[in-house]
């Protein structure tokens, strides 16, 4: 008796689970949005078609003695709208792409940066392999794409330089994940390749972290992506490194 009434007992609370299920159901736009992302993701992983017309232009005119291209995820991507004259008035490309990890960089660094014929490649990535924007990604994929990547650019007589990935305590868009370890880490493992490699290490790390080795708020308004005056640190960083690459005061 005790076991047929455990039974009927399981039953009803079986029943009243699914009768109270409070997950909140997605509306059509909702499902229509997502299924358009994910065919944009199947048709263009990479996302070729951002610069397609962009690097064409490029290609209809004579390419510029020091050409450099900054190829990066959304920290790139938003430079060139916080301040558009440090790209116009130094000749520099960008090519960042917004939420772009390293394996869609790597797919598409032959288009982005190779095909523009560069003096010299500004790698700015890795922040959004370790908040997982494409799935689960160790430190030695990170590695390995950044060093595919340098290998392409050196094999084409580009010269590289490599930057610390940004200070960043927490994700906004993925909390708790705690990134700051992984951060060092793979900043660690960036210049001592650099060094191995015989490429530049641009340390904008050191410059716009606070005590928790995140980012420090002046900076950025989440804490990830830097703000107008995050920008004005990096900048004469940047300008410093590649001047040296080119041999330029």
């Amino acid at each position: 008796m005790r076991k047929i009434l455990g039974v009927l007992f399981l039953l009803a609370c079986t029943q009243q689970m699914f009768a109270q299920d409070t997950t909140p159901k997605k509306s059509a736009e909702q499902m229509e949005q997502e299924y358009k992302n994910w065919t944009k993701m199947r048709d263009d992983w990479p996302n070729f078609a951002r610069y397609r017309e962009a690097n064409a232009k490029l290609a209809e005119s004579p390419v510029p003695a020091n050409r450099v291209v900054f190829m990066g995820n959304s920290i790139t991507d938003g430079w060139i709208n916080a301040s558009p004259e440090f790209f116009s008035a130094n000749n520099y490309v960008d090519r960042g792409i917004g939420g772009q990890t390293t394996p869609q960089m790597l797919v598409r660094f032959r288009a982005d940066v190779v095909a523009l014929k560069p003096k010299v490649v500004v790698m700015l990535c890795g922040i959004n392999d370790i908040a997982g924007n494409t799935g689960p990604s160790s430190l030695e994929m990170i590695e390995d794409n950044i060093a595919s990547m340098t290998e392409i650019a050196k094999a084409n007589h580009i010269k590289v330089i490599l930057c610390s990935v940004l200070p960043a305590y927490d994700f906004p868009w993925r909390p708790g994940l705690e990134p700051v370890g992984k951060v060092m880490a793979l900043n660690t493992w960036i210049k001592d390749f650099a060094a191995k490699s015989k490429v530049t290490y641009l340390d904008y790390f050191s410059s716009l972290k606070d005590e928790r080795n995140g980012m420090q708020a002046r900076y950025s308004g989440d804490g990830v992506h830097p703000n107008k005056l995050g920008y004005s640190v990096m900048e004469p960083l940047a300008k410093k490194a590649i001047n040296q690459v080119l041999g330029l005061k």
